[in-house]
């Protein structure tokens, strides 16, 4: 069975407690150009360095990613999901995705995740994640998922540390960071030691079509 094959479809949302999450969407660019914009400082430590000349929160740039993301999502790449309140036109608080995604004798990926400045302390970034981790070893099938935390991110390993992922040690200069290769810690979880617990509220069944 192919990566497409078992790719969930683009409609797919994650609903928890507090968050609505689901795949981009052309029309979000703007906003998300926004969040960002407005997270550049928040942000820049834990990113990849724009090469000179590059803008990744342009609209041009963000519109191509956007369009990748969905790619990718349906060709079971990767899947990305941008995260809301879920009140109603609520704005973007934070981007997660499952990424690398390798079928076959791994069935595993990588995920990453940030949350709006404003947002941090408050348990989302854990209950996001939380939701992701769900759809990974439900939806997505997948089997094993990595995440990779740099020592000094104090935030994120917080948040692995209230879900409980395992501490497969120390990667030396694994990623270019800001400009800089980093040494990461490397946490995994796997479907056997994942417990669900319910975490996604639950969805009330489509609508048949009129006469259907």
């Amino acid at each position: 069975m192919n990566s497409a094959s078992k790719a969930p479809p683009l409609a797919t949302r994650l609903v928890t407690e507090r968050l609505e999450l689901r795949p981009p969407r052309p029309g979000d660019v703007p906003e998300l150009r926004r969040v960002l914009r407005k997270n550049a400082e928040h942000l820049r430590p834990w990113s990849r360095k724009a090469r000179s000349g590059e803008d990744p929160t342009s609209l041009t740039a963000l519109s191509k990613a956007v369009l990748t993301d969905r790619s990718e999502w349906r060709q079971g790449k990767a899947f990305a999901f941008l995260a809301t309140a879920r009140e109603l036109d609520a704005p973007i608080m934070g981007r997660l995705a499952l990424t690398n995604v390798t079928r076959g004798a791994l069935e595993g990926a990588s995920l990453g995740y940030w949350i709006d400045m404003d947002r941090q302390s408050k348990g989302l970034t854990t209950e996001a994640v939380r939701a992701v981790l769900d759809f990974a070893f439900g939806p997505a099938a997948l089997h094993r998922v990595q995440v990779n935390v740099m020592p000094r991110n104090i935030a994120s390993l917080r948040v692995i540390e209230k879900l409980g992922l395992r501490n497969e040690g120390l990667a030396v200069r694994l990623l270019q960071i800001a400009g800089e290769w980093e040494d990461h810690l490397m946490f995994a979880v796997t479907a056997e030691e994942w417990n669900p617990r319910a975490h996604l509220m639950p969805q009330p069944a489509p609508k048949p079509p009129p006469g259907g």
